[in-house]
């Protein structure tokens, strides 16, 4: 059973702090987007490195006060750190042993999800819960899978609504509606956990975060695969 809607972590600055690290709200991962936007212009693994590291400190600065600049953040954390925050924070995954550039890792874990979701669709269903004054404070309250989640939880209450009411008048709306709008869903939320790699909720790269903690089984959860693409 599903304890918690994203996971965290924690990473140690030089000087010995430990950091707590949580999915990015919505407001700072626009800021972090815009900023890892510049990986296209990088020509090297050192323009990469630069990107990544502003993107990561962006990323720290949102969540811990105590690194105020880009010269102290560089001067408290190793790359393993940077990656870690990548990763925790926006689900950028790189690996410094890898084959592949940096360059390649970071556009390749971004894949086209985040220009590809219609956010403003989504923030507008959520915000008729009513219990944000406007859309900045949305954004500053929720990250990414607790939206995703929050949109599911409301979804699901929506159309047992709708099938409760239909029931007492004799219908079966679960016969008549077949799978239009809520497979298009799950397609959705399929590619935002795989990181565009599937639509197919039933693929096992969705199996991952949110949607494994949900199903109490996934990638990271007793589970791996091998990508052969």
């Amino acid at each position: 059973m599903a304890t918690s809607v994203y996971e965290e972590d924690y990473i140690n600055l030089v000087d010995g702090s430990e950091v707590r690290l949580t999915p990015l709200k919505i407001k700072y991962l626009r800021r972090f987007m815009k900023t890892f936007s510049l990986m296209k212009y990088a020509k090297n693994d050192n323009q990469a490195i630069t990107v990544l590291s502003n993107c990561a400190f962006i990323a720290l600065s949102s969540q811990y006060s105590g690194v105020k600049t880009q010269d102290e953040f560089d001067d408290n954390l190793d790359m393993p750190a940077v990656y870690k925050i990548l990763d925790v924070c926006a689900g950028i995954k790189i690996q410094g042993d890898s084959e592949e550039t940096i360059k390649e890792q970071a556009e390749e874990s971004k894949s086209n999800t985040w220009d590809d979701l219609d956010l403003a669709k989504l923030e507008s269903e959520i915000f008729l819960v009513g219990i944000w004054k406007d859309y900045e404070e949305l954004e500053s309250s929720l990250s990414m899978p607790e939206l995703l989640a929050t949109i599911s939880s409301k979804r699901e209450l929506d159309y047992d609504e709708k099938k409760f009411l239909a029931a007492i008048q004799g219908v079966d709306i679960d016969s008549k509606s077949g799978k239009g709008s809520q497979n298009e869903w799950e397609q959705m939320k399929a590619r935002v956990f795989s990181q565009g790699k599937t639509e197919d909720s039933n693929d096992i790269t969705s199996f991952q975060g949110a949607k494994a903690r949900k199903m109490g089984f996934g990638v990271g959860m007793g589970l791996d695969f091998e990508d052969l693409t």
